[in-house]
């Protein structure tokens, strides 16, 4: 069974339909998930507790403490117990709620202490889905890491769960058995992911660098590491944080510096992405002081960094995958095949400057995926960390 022992725990709100998540809790322990539910107190007027503890075989949690002795649920026990949470029905006031954290109910609370994504099923008439309020909570969702809100059309990468409407049953069982099949697509592979700017001193307060956030890298490591990969990120000087478990981290500050980390990490991997923006030149002196103004016009000589890619690519092995990244500004699609042939790249990610809402400091991202065989795939602007599940289904899946 798809679901064999995997721990759910359904939240159910008070929409009219509350209904459908007793088949919801059905199908889910039919598919063999352990299901604890916890409801709102709203969502006890359109099911009772009873029915739902009948399915699980648990008592339905809906307070703080019980009626009868006053013993407390730790909403913290359940975030931890949990593989997975799933909202559903979720209406307009839970959706503001969990995008606010206004930890007023059992039910809002488990969502913020849970440890394992969350899935969540809209449900609400179509002028209140539809207004800016409600649009503004589902994206603020949306940008938070660790939630994940499913299609009913099945298209993981647009995170949404019905229109509306809450979508039927099957299509969140079909949607939940999809995340766990996913979550397991890179178990026991290592990747290694470059990722943010580098900085190449000039003298102890200047430097040169580039306008690189690490947004598009991070979000590949978070995608890797979701699916059961072991990370390796070599990151620039970024304010970013990793969040889970299995990213190590290894922090540099100039090109040398990612290029040793890189060199050193990538024999032992099955994959690397390469996603940094590494300067191409750096200073061929760096002053001990810093450099005062002066009327003279200061010169500073460049010299060329080591070539990651290029030097990874001499490495790669038969069962290794190299995916680098183009950012282009002119004549795209011929400047990132020629660098994907040089390199020895299996795959090389395009996004060009001239798309509004592509490359660096922006959440977004608009890129085309080419392999060696000159096959290009275009998709739409989406969230970076949409962005980083369409790239790993391209390349690593």
């Amino acid at each position: 069974m798809t679901l064999k022992d995997k721990h759910i725990v359904l939240g159910i709100t008070g929409s009219i339909a509350a209904y459908k998540a007793a088949s919801l809790t059905r199908l889910f322990i039919k598919a063999g998930a352990k299901v604890q539910i916890v409801i709102t107190p709203a969502g006890k007027e359109f099911i009772t507790p009873v029915t739902l503890s009948a399915l699980t075989g648990k008592p339905v949690v809906s307070e703080f403490f019980t009626a009868n002795d006053g013993t407390w649920h730790s909403h913290v026990d359940l975030g931890q117990w949990a593989d997975l949470m799933v909202i559903a029905p979720a209406t307009a006031s839970t959706l503001g709620k969990m995008a606010n954290g206004i930890a007023d109910n059992m039910l809002i609370t488990t969502y913020l202490s849970m440890k394992a994504p969350v899935m969540i099923a809209p449900a609400m008439d179509l002028d209140m889905f539809g207004h800016p309020s409600t649009t503004r909570n589902i994206e603020l969702l949306r940008s938070y890491g660790n939630i994940i809100i499913e299609p009913a059309a099945g298209e993981l990468a647009s995170h949404l769960i019905g229109k509306g409407r809450m979508e039927e049953p099957e299509k969140i069982l079909e949607a939940v058995e999809n995340f766990f099949t996913q979550q397991e697509s890179l178990s026991k592979k290592k990747i290694l992911i470059t990722a943010g700017p580098t900085y190449e001193k000039i003298d102890p307060v200047r430097f040169i660098g580039n306008y690189s956030s690490g947004k598009m890298g991070f979000a590949l490591a978070e995608e890797c590491a979701r699916r059961g990969a072991e990370v390796v990120i070599v990151a620039g000087p970024v304010s970013l944080k990793t969040t889970h478990p299995n990213i190590t981290r290894i922090d540099v500050e100039s090109a040398e510096e990612m290029y040793n980390a890189s060199v050193n990490a990538f024999p032992g991997m099955n994959a690397a992405i390469l996603c940094a923006a590494v300067a191409d030149f750096r200073p061929s002196e760096q002053y001990a002081e810093k450099v005062k103004r002066g009327e003279d016009i200061l010169n500073i000589s460049l010299v060329p960094n080591k070539d990651i890619a290029a030097s990874l690519g001499k490495m790669k092995k038969a069962n290794q995958v190299l995916i680098g990244f183009a950012l282009e500004t002119n004549d795209e699609e011929a400047n990132a095949l020629k660098k994907m042939a040089k390199k020895n790249l299996d795959f090389i990610v395009l996004n060009s400057l001239n798309d509004k809402g592509a490359g660096f400091k922006y959440d977004t991202n608009k890129i085309a995926i080419l392999n060696k065989e000159g096959i290009r795939k275009d998709f739409p602007l989406k969230a970076k960390k949409d962005v980083a599940s369409d790239i790993i289904d391209e390349t690593l899946a």
